[in-house]
């Protein structure tokens, strides 16, 4: 029993200690809140007594204090966004397609025999000049237990050998080209252009050029033929460029990436590219107002390119545009115009 007894007053000391360590934990913040309101009371009766005592400056200084007090106390100004503006203006906006094509020798021809047999003499080589005229190639028709007199291959045209493709002893027929000529002093670039872009070429058109043998420099060139049939097989129209800066250091056979200008206007206003936002299929803006405040604008956009949009509605010239940090801004925030 006794035993029992000391074991029942053991769990009693232990739940009266739980107990003050509760009430310890809840009094004692209250009190100090308690504490610190009663000292503000004081200190606001203070600064009452001594704007009683100290007249109309401590007055007035009593006044600026409750308002700087309302200011802090209403937390709702809105941090201003940091974006970078670029006014509209009027430029030149060109729209382009790339494509590739290869640079050929302007008025290229192919040499054909008038008549098949072996062949039995080849005068001229790659890079060689050859005129108008000029015997090129012979040909011996004979055959076993015929004699025949040789055929002499003849140029029809003036320029450089391009290809010779056969070999002395190889057997040629009417349709074997045995040279290809060329005038390398004219160049021309030919190249295919895809259905969906077709409605856009005319002759006349400009287009810039790259080679990979010549980094860092472009060529400008303007369309001269276009063909009237699209190749039903590849949906394409085969197009044929000159060049209106030549240069001796472009070849026949280079390999060119070409830029054909589709659509080009002048002195139209633009605004950067990055500047446009795409929403649920519209197209919006923000301008900055005088008050550096954000306004949100529709716009229809007209041709672009890489860097530009052309604006047919929504902006005036010399608005300022928000060309970068506008992905979270809304209508009316405030904004800061970096530098």
């Amino acid at each position: 029993m006794k035993k029992s007894k000391i074991i029942t007053i053991a769990i009693i000391s232990l739940i009266a200690l739980f107990a003050v360590l509760i009430a310890l934990k809840f009094l004692v913040p209250l009190k100090a809140k308690t504490s610190a309101q009663t000292q503000g009371a004081g200190s606001s009766a203070g600064g009452g007594s001594a704007g009683g005592s100290g007249g109309g400056n401590a007055g007035r200084t009593g006044n600026a204090g409750g308002s700087g007090g309302g200011n802090s106390g209403g937390g709702s100004s809105r941090n201003a966004t940091t974006v970078r503006v670029t006014p509209v203006s009027a430029g030149t906006i060109e729209k382009s397609v790339i494509i590739n094509g290869e640079i050929l020798a302007r008025n290229q021809v192919t040499i054909y025999p008038t008549i098949g047999g072996k062949l039995v003499e080849a005068r001229l080589g790659i890079g060689d000049r050859v005129a108008s005229g000029q015997v090129v190639a012979m040909v011996d028709p004979s055959r076993p237990g015929e004699v025949y007199s040789r055929s002499p291959v003849v140029s029809t045209v003036s320029g450089t050998i391009l290809q010779a493709p056969f070999s002395i002893g190889d057997t040629l027929t009417t349709q074997s080209a045995v040279y290809t000529v060329g005038d390398l002093s004219s160049l021309l670039v030919e190249t295919f252009v895809p259905e969906r872009f077709v409605a856009s070429v005319r002759q006349g058109m400009r287009a810039q050029l790259r080679v990979e043998a010549i980094t860092g420099e472009t060529f400008n060139a303007e369309v001269y033929e276009v063909n009237p049939v699209i190749d039903p097989a590849s949906r394409t129209l085969r197009i044929r460029l000159r060049f209106l800066n030549p240069d001796p250091r472009l070849k026949a056979g280079m390999f060119a990436t070409i830029s054909l200008i589709t659509s080009r206007k002048v002195d139209v206003p633009v605004i950067q590219r990055t500047s446009v936002i795409n929403t649920y299929g519209s197209w919006i803006v923000f301008t900055v107002d005088e008050n550096n405040i954000a306004r949100r604008r529709e716009v229809t956009l007209g041709i672009d390119n890489e860097d530009y949009f052309e604006i047919l509605n929504g902006l005036s010239m010399g608005e300022n545009v928000v060309s970068a940090g506008q992905n979270f801004l809304s209508d009316g925030d405030p904004v800061r115009v970096a530098e």
